[in-house]
C-alpha cells in the first residue's frame, strides 16, 4: 500500500524509447516534482565544474584506449548537455532539440564541400572554409581583434596555444624555432632577474612569460602543449611510484631520505 505521507513513485521511461530519448524523460523527471532534490537545485553555474571534469575524464579514457571507460564518460558528457538544456527549457529559452538541431544545421553550413558544390582539396582547405563561414555566421563584418573568439575558460595551456595560432595567421609569428628558443633563454634570465629582488608579483609574471615561450616552442615544433604536459606528469608519477617501491624494498623511509639519496634512486629507477 503507498504510505500517504511519501510522495508517488515516477516511473522510469519507456525502455522502447531511443536512448536519447530516455536520457532525456530522466533528466526532467529528476528535476520535476517528486525528483532528486540535488539535481532540482542545480543551475548552468553550479554544474560548470562538473562539465569541465566530465571532459578530462572523457579525454582520459581516450589517453588509455579503454573503449568500456570512454563510452561511458562519454555518457556522463552527454548528461552534461542534456541537463543543461532541460534547465534552459524549464526557463522557456531552449530545449535539447534545439541543441541537436542547431549542430547539425551548423555541420551542414561549415561542410559545404560535402553537402554543397564547394570543392577543398585538402584539410588546410577545408579549416580555411571553414574560418571563412564562421566570419559570415557571426555577422561578416570584420573582427575588432585578431584574437576575438578565444574563450577564455579554456586551460591555461590551451588557451596560449589558441591565441599564439589565432596571432600567427596574421604574421605575428616567428618563421624559425631558434628565435622561439632564444626568447625562451631570455626569459629564464629575466626570472633570475627577478629572484635577486624578490618582488613575487614580478616572479609570477616572468614565470608566466616562460611558460607563454615553452607553449610557442611547443606549437612550432607540432606538438600539442596540454598533451605534452600531461604525458610528462603520467611519465613522473609513474618513476615516482617505482621510487617509492624500491624505497620499500630497501626498508628505506623516504621522509628520512636526503634530496640526493632520493636522485640516487630517481636514476636507478630511470635507468632501469
Amino acid at each position: 500500500m503507498h504510505d500517504a505521507s511519501s510522495p508517488p513513485k515516477l516511473s522510469p521511461p519507456d525502455p522502447q524509447l531511443p536512448g536519447i530519448d530516455q536520457l532525456i524523460d530522466i533528466v526532467a523527471k529528476l528535476r520535476g516534482p517528486g525528483g532528486c532534490p540535488w539535481d532540482r537545485e542545480q543551475t548552468h553555474s553550479s554544474l560548470r565544474g562538473g562539465l569541465l571534469e566530465e571532459a578530462y575524464e572523457v579525454v582520459s579514457a581516450i589517453d588509455n584506449a579503454d573503449d568500456a571507460n570512454l563510452r561511458e564518460e562519454l555518457g556522463d558528457l552527454l548528461l552534461q548537455s542534456v541537463f543543461h538544456a532541460q534547465i534552459a527549457h524549464e526557463e522557456g529559452r531552449f530545449d535539447f532539440d534545439k541543441v541537436a538541431r542547431g549542430i547539425s544545421e551548423k555541420l551542414i553550413r561549415r561542410h559545404p564541400h560535402v553537402f554543397g558544390d564547394d570543392r577543398c582539396a585538402d584539410s588546410a582547405a577545408v579549416l580555411k572554409r571553414w574560418d571563412e563561414i564562421k566570419r559570415i555566421e557571426k555577422g561578416g563584418g570584420v573582427a575588432e581583434s585578431a584574437l576575438d573568439g578565444v574563450p577564455g575558460g579554456l586551460p591555461a595551456l590551451l588557451h596560449a596555444q589558441k591565441v599564439q595560432k589565432k596571432a600567427a595567421k596574421v604574421g605575428f609569428d616567428w618563421a624559425e624555432v631558434q628565435p622561439v628558443l632564444a626568447k625562451m633563454r631570455e626569459e629564464v634570465l629575466e626570472i633570475e632577474a627577478e629572484l635577486a629582488g624578490g618582488d613575487a608579483q614580478r616572479i609570477e609574471e616572468e614565470v608566466g612569460d616562460l611558460l607563454f615561450s615553452v607553449v610557442n616552442l611547443a606549437r612550432k615544433l607540432h606538438v600539442d602543449a596540454e598533451t605534452a604536459l600531461h604525458g610528462a606528469t603520467a611519465k613522473f608519477i609513474k618513476r615516482f611510484h617505482e621510487v617509492e617501491a624500491l624505497a620499500r624494498v630497501r626498508g628505506l623511509a623516504m621522509g628520512s631520505m636526503s634530496l640526493a639519496e632520493l636522485d640516487t634512486l630517481w636514476d636507478e629507477v630511470k635507468k632501469g
